[in-house]
Order: C-alpha cells, then sequence, then structure tokens
C-alpha cells in the first residue's frame, strides 16, 4: 500500500546503486545504458545480446543489489 512508503532512497544510495548495477552487468557481459531513480524505485535501460538471458540477469540485479545496500546501509 503506497500510503505506507517511507523515502527510502536518497542521493547517495542512488549512486552506490548505479555502481552496483554497472557491476553486475558488466559481469553479465551487458551495458547498463541508463539508470535513474526516485526515493522509492529505480528504472534501468540495459542493452542485453540475443544470447543473454534477461530473466536471469534481473534476478542477479535484484539480489546482488539487495544485498549489497543492506550490507553497507543498515
Amino acid at each position: 500500500m503506497t500510503k505506507y512508503w517511507h523515502t527510502m532512497f536518497g542521493n547517495r544510495h542512488l549512486t552506490r546503486l548505479e555502481e552496483i548495477m554497472r557491476a553486475v552487468c558488466a559481469d553479465f557481459d551487458t551495458e547498463l545504458v541508463e539508470f535513474n531513480g526516485g526515493t522509492h524505485h529505480v528504472y534501468l535501460l540495459v542493452n542485453v545480446p540475443p544470447r543473454g538471458a534477461v530473466s536471469k540477469l534481473a534476478n542477479f540485479l535484484e539480489g546482488v543489489s539487495s544485498r549489497r545496500m543492506r550490507q553497507e546501509f543498515p
């Protein structure tokens, strides 16, 4: 329910998230073309090669970024 959302991402969070997302994309031989976000969400534009598995990339992006952000910003 959106009425209970609190501000989650500040500028330093978004900057770190972009770094994490770019590193994960580099590991998958994909290009993070554009990164943008707000206080509750992020938008990614990713260039995935034809042989790439989008679902696998999405799972890794979500898992790795979540884990690293919780470690760095408890």
